[in-house]
Order: structure tokens, then C-alpha cells, then sequence
């Protein structure tokens, strides 16, 4: 009987948040400060300062997390306040991403992070939703 040399590990699920192939999509090792619950993939992180942990970004803070740094490459739990460890992750540091799809904190708006990304070599378009 022949031995079946394959198997199917997984697979890809198209969500739109990667608009395009142009610029090179790079990612990063970053850690997320715990207690900030569940975290979808596109979320636009901050770090902050004093820690070097990631957290969603939002202009009111003044901890280092107003500035956008990268963007949640997939969907973590990071526990509620009783997570006693910080978690690891991996974020994007480069490419061309849905500006629709993008996940802010606070009342932030993809209109107050774009420069921002851009700087970094994230770069923002307008996809139609498939």
C-alpha cells in the first residue's frame, strides 16, 4: 500500500487587509503589554516608551503608544487583568495595507496615522471588500 506523503497543515484566508504586492511586506518580533483583551489582526500598535511594549495606538495618550509603529500581523488574546505575562507577536513593518481594514484605539481615524506610516514605509490605499 502506498504511503500518503502529504497532508494539509492549514490554510490562507483572505481578509483584505494586505492591498498590494508593490512595497515588500515586512514583519517584526514585538511584545503586547498584557490586559488588553483580544486584539485583531490589523491593529495599528504603538510603543510605549518606558516599556518597549506594544499597545493599540491613540493620539490622547502621552506614553509613547500616540504614535503609530506597526500593525498586528494576526489576532492575539492578550488576557484580561488578571494575564500575568505579556505576550508575543509578530506586526508589519512595511507594505501596502487596506486603509479600511485598519483597527485605531480611542477615536482615531486612519487620516491622523497615515503620515505617520508612510514615514515607516507603510503605505495605505483604498481596496473594494470581496
Amino acid at each position: 500500500m502506498a504511503e500518503n506523503l502529504y497532508s494539509k497543515i492549514g490554510e490562507v484566508k483572505l481578509d483584505n487587509l494586505i492591498a498590494d504586492s508593490i512595497v515588500p511586506v515586512l514583519v517584526k518580533g514585538i511584545t503586547l503589554e498584557k490586559g488588553q483583551g483580544v486584539l485583531k489582526r490589523g491593529t495599528v500598535l504603538g510603543i510605549v516608551t518606558a516599556t518597549g511594549l506594544a499597545k493599540v495606538v491613540d493620539s490622547s495618550k502621552t506614553d509613547g503608544t500616540e504614535n503609530a509603529d506597526c500593525i498586528l500581523a494576526d489576532d492575539v488574546d492578550t488576557g484580561d487583568g488578571s494575564a500575568t505575562t505579556d505576550f508575543p507577536a509578530q506586526a508589519y513593518i512595511s507594505g501596502c495595507f487596506n486603509r479600511n481594514a485598519l483597527i485605531f484605539g480611542g477615536t482615531d481615524t486612519v487620516e491622523k496615522h497615515e503620515t505617520r506610516l508612510r514615514e515607516l514605509g507603510i503605505f495605505l490605499k483604498d481596496n473594494i471588500a470581496y
